[in-house]
């Protein structure tokens, strides 16, 4: 019997995270639930969490110390770092990203690349960063969530892997409802309705309920571009570039 076109071939490496953090019993968290927890138990993709501090050079278990040029806070220690780095980092062509505020912003594109390699290393940052020596010296990327700022890279690692294991074969039955998700199209999603068919005095559009699947079509692609066009005018912008260049 053959293998179903979304399930993984048997004899497929799985996806691969490490991630490097003062926290591994955060990890899975959340990621050993749901859709994640039930792939990482089928063996679909495998997560390893390292603790930083056991690379620390001195009997306190330190890892960090007082940024040069003065100011608040503290800086991790590129030694502490670079030799925890140089155990745990999955072989090339595995990215090493680095979970910071001042990195570039994580697209839907971006995942579905790292989704389609042998899968990540990442590094979870606490304190005031991370010593720049080492970023350099590793070849580090740099991501980011979004404009806001995290008290460490735990939340933001998880999040990301999640963005990526959901978009492994296998994970998702219905590999059709990745297509029109938010961002795939460059647009927002349009919005979703279910039963019952009036809630509280709103019904459900009358266009979803005609069985027109072209008038459904048009309606969504019309309110997904309101959305976008409403709530984030870069992604419009973008969209809008892209079709007059078609047309």
């Amino acid at each position: 019997m053959s293998e179903p076109a979304n399930s993984p071939s048997s004899n497929a490496a799985p996806w691969q995270a490490r991630v490097l953090t003062l926290y591994p019993e955060m990890f899975p968290g959340p990621l050993g639930h749901a859709l994640a927890g039930r792939a990482l138990n089928e063996k679909l993709w495998s997560l390893e969490a390292l603790d930083i501090r056991r690379f620390a050079k001195d009997k306190h278990g330190s890892v960090d110390d007082h940024p040069f040029g003065g100011g608040p806070g503290m800086v991790m220690r590129p030694d502490v770092l670079a030799d925890a780095i140089d155990a745990a980092r999955l072989p090339a062509p595995t990215p090493l990203i680095y979970l910071s505020a001042r990195g570039h912003l994580l697209t839907q594109a971006r995942v579905r690349a790292l989704a389609a390699g042998p899968g990540v290393t990442l590094i979870c940052g606490r304190f005031e960063g991370v010593d720049q020596r080492v970023l350099e010296a590793r070849a580090v990327e740099e991501v980011s969530l979004g404009d806001y700022v995290l008290s460490g890279g735990e939340i933001a690692a998880l999040a990301l892997l999640d963005a990526c294991v959901r978009l492994l074969p296998g994970v998702i039955g219905r590999t059709e409802s990745l297509i029109e998700e938010s961002y795939e199209s460059g647009l927002l999603e349009y919005p979703h309705y279910t039963r019952p068919q009036e809630f509280e005095g709103r019904a459900v559009p009358e266009v979803l309920r005609s069985g027109n699947h072209e008038r459904i079509r048009a309606w969504r692609q019309a309110e997904a571009e309101r959305t976008t066009r409403e709530r984030r005018s870069d992604l419009w912008s973008r969209f809008a570039e892209t079709r007059a260049s078609r047309a």
